[in-house]
Parts: structure tokens; sequence; C-alpha cells
């Protein structure tokens, strides 16, 4: 059964208006690229999922968007502090596809360079708003960068297998285009485990936790 442990933080690092939140691994196990672990800062009463970003030798890595007080308390934490982790919980890509295509938008490229890693670094393409945030497309090997106003959907090449994660209507467009995608959504969460029902959205006519059934889904 899975259960929250305490560890402590092996650095923060600056990617574009990023962070790159290392934590020791201990006995966790990675898990699947689009899994994601629940992380609480020292004094916030409510932890926050967040995608494995790498899984390098003993740590594990997260990168994180400061957009909210949860948020921004786990990006301003310092090597030796410690938080408290859940995981790896929830549904994750498959990997057993042909010519794979990864595919992300913003702070969704966070799965992609563990999933880029398994996979044996294939193309991706990644969008943003602006070079500043492109530098996080460093941490995947060989991506094609577009910068808005280009959509990524406008460079992604036919008679792919595509693995996307990114803003609603960037999935929403993917999956148009790909219809046999896999696409990873985002929702809010409290518990991270399918018991507070807080990240249910409404697929194809059917409620479905994120945290359990998702957060990746099969486009179709």
């Amino acid at each position: 059964m899975l259960r929250r442990e305490a560890r402590s933080v092996v650095g923060a690092e600056t990617v574009g208006p990023y962070t790159l939140l290392r934590v020791e691994r201990g006995g966790l196990e990675p898990g699947v690229p689009g899994q994601f672990f629940m992380l609480e800062a020292p004094g916030r009463l409510l932890p926050r999922p967040m995608s494995l970003c790498l899984a390098p030798r003993g740590e594990l890595a997260f990168l994180i968007d400061p957009i909210g007080p949860g948020t921004r308390a786990l990006c301003g934490l310092s090597a030796g502090e410690r938080i408290g982790i859940l995981g790896p919980l929830g549904t994750g890509f498959r990997l057993d596809v042909e010519r794979p295509l990864l595919v992300g938008g913003g702070i969704g490229v966070a799965p992609l360079p563990y999933l880029s890693e398994l996979l044996g670094a294939p193309p991706a393409v990644l969008g943003f708003r602006a070079d500043w945030h492109a530098e996080a497309a460093a941490l995947v090997p060989g991506a094609e960068v577009v910068l808005e106003p280009t959509y990524v959907t406008e460079a992604m090449p036919a008679g792919h297998n595509v693995l996307a994660c990114g803003p609603e209507p960037m999935l929403d467009a993917v999956r148009r285009l790909a219809p046999q995608a896999q696409l990873a959504w985002e929702a809010p969460m409290a518990c991270g485990y399918g018991a507070c029902y807080g990240c249910v959205v409404e697929v194809a006519g059917e409620l479905k936790r994120l945290c359990v059934e998702g957060p990746v889904l099969a486009a179709a």
C-alpha cells in the first residue's frame, strides 16, 4: 500500500520560468511516464500533483510552474529541506507504440523528458509562449520548438503515434488530428488516489477520476 514518505530536497534549478525540483528517491519507484506524485511542502495544507520529469540515479525530479501558493512553496525549497511525497499514482503512458511522437505545450513538457528517455529519444514537438519558456525544451533531446502564434499541431508530422501533454485546447486539437493519441490531462487534485473526487472530468459521456483512470487517457 502506498503511503506518504518524507524526503530531502537535493536541489532546485531554474529552467526558464519553471523550477526543476530534485528530491532524494530513497525506496520510491519512478513509475511509468505520465504518472504523478503528490508533493507537500512544509507548512502547506494540501499537496500538489506533479508529473515526474526525470529519474536520475538516486533522485526524482519535477518540473514545476510557480503559479500559486502551493507551487511557489515547492519552488522555494532549498537543499536539505524535507517534503512529503506520495506516489507514483495514476495511469501513465503506454510505451508499446511504434513510431512515437511526443507533443507538449508549456508546462505540459514536464512528463516528456522521462518519457523520451524510456522511448529512446523519439521525435518531439514542443510549443511555448516565448523563448524564455522554451528553455525547458532542452530537457527533451532533439525536440522541435514552436513559439506562439504557431501551434504545435501545425508542426506535427503525419504517420506517428502521438503521446501528448499540455493545455486542454492543445489536447483537443491533437485529438482531432490524431484520434489514436494518448493524452495526459490536468485537473485540480486534493488526494491523488480517488477518494475526494476533486479531479472528475466528463469523457465521452462518462465521469472519470483523472487521478485513477488518468491522467493519461486514450484520445478516442
